[in-house]
């Protein structure tokens, strides 16, 4: 059976009434490994195939010539992550988001409508052709879409099991990789043409070392998005929310949290559509509470705006990040044609060219668009 140019081996096959039930072998794609590093030392690594699908990896290991570090492959999945290397708190966000993505793992059409608005001025065009690197790609919703795009290869990163949701909503692209690693210590060269980062820095203990880790990934001249919580507008969640979730929401058993999470999210769904909805085109709107953010989500379906509502107490962590501040990462990291804009009034998006001059400015000296 085959899903675009690669091929998923079934392993299984059990027929039911009205449908064939298949199991399918996860495998590493080869062209993955010319991307890849010792996240320890930064050495080449070789790759010590245990079992194949063609050229596909399903288990093995890559070793690192210089350190003599060794890091499995699972499931398909390389996997760079060691005990004792991610602190308690890390390990604390990427179990909750893991398990959290392993339940909310569809991906619908309104999700790329979304991407573009979170990585705006980026456009399917830009990443066309491009070597890109998404740091923390949870279920790979965002992974799908740049390969869709015609990436020539996109690696999704993460930390927790969401990887395993990741490589199932995506293993039919042959431009698709998915890896298990820490952002702060990424497996990759800095090749990358652009790299991203969606709803997933203000997560960690330190969000700016986290975009400083993946700005390190870029090749120069490559490019950044990032999208973080604002902290403007969003007193009322660093007051009362935040507390809730830390002490509370975060500490509960998933099953328990996604029953509890049924009750302000139906509060929300009705109140977006009998209330914000239809006041979205009229001077009443501005009056309304929240109205950029509720009117934006009124369009989307109960399951989604149940995994919003989930998602926002399920972090341990979460930071609220200023517009100053934001900058402030692009400015350390020497950006240029650099854009912030703010969305729903509730976040901060960002974009910037790293390390030297950006192509616009290289074109511009070259003579071309003139």
């Amino acid at each position: 059976m085959t899903g675009g140019n690669s091929v998923i081996y079934p392993i299984a096959c059990q027929p039911v009434p009205d449908y064939t039930l298949c199991l399918f072998i996860p495998a590493m794609k080869e062209t993955l490994l010319p991307y890849l590093i010792c996240p320890a030392c930064a050495g080449e690594l070789t790759l010590h195939a245990g079992e194949r699908a063609g050229r596909e990896v399903i288990t093995g290991e890559l070793t690192c010539a210089l350190c003599l570090a060794a890091w499995p492959i699972r499931h398909g999945i390389p996997r760079f992550v060691e005990a004792g290397q991610v602190s308690e708190e890390k390990q604390a966000t990427a179990k909750n988001f893991g398990e959290q993505w392993l339940v909310f793992d569809h991906v619908s059409a309104h999700h790329e409508e979304q991407f573009k608005d979170w990585i705006a001025p980026v456009t399917p065009e830009f990443v066309r052709g491009s070597t890109v690197i998404e740091a923390g790609c949870g279920k790979g919703r965002h992974t799908r879409a740049i390969a869709e795009w015609g990436a020539r290869d996109i690696i999704g990163v993460d930390l927790s099991a969401a990887v395993e949701a990741a490589y199932q909503n995506t293993r039919d692209l042959e431009n698709a990789h998915i890896i298990q690693a820490d952002i702060y210590r990424l497996p990759l060269k800095p090749v990358f043409d652009y790299g991203f980062s969606v709803g997933v820095l203000h997560h960690l203990p330190d969000p700016r070392a986290g975009f400083d880790s993946l700005v390190k990934s870029l090749k120069p001249g490559g490019a950044v998005s990032a999208w973080v919580y604002g902290r403007e507008n969003n007193g009322w969640i660093v007051h009362l929310v935040n507390p809730l979730r830390e002490h509370f929401t975060s500490k509960l058993p998933m099953r328990v949290l996604y029953v509890l999470s049924y009750v302000p999210t139906l509060m929300l769904y009705l109140m977006a559509r009998l209330i914000y909805a239809p006041l979205a085109n009229t001077k009443l709107s501005r009056r309304l509470f929240y109205a950029d953010y509720i009117g934006y989500i009124a369009r989307f379906p109960f399951r989604e705006i149940h995994n919003i509502v989930h998602d926002h107490l399920t972090a341990p962590t979460a930071f609220y990040i200023s517009r100053a501040d934001f900058a402030d990462w692009f400015t350390a990291a020497s950006a240029r044609e650099v854009v912030i804009a703010w969305h729903n009034q509730n976040s901060w998006r960002g974009f910037g060219y790293v390390g030297v001059e950006s192509p616009v400015e290289a074109g511009a000296k070259a003579g071309y668009g003139r």
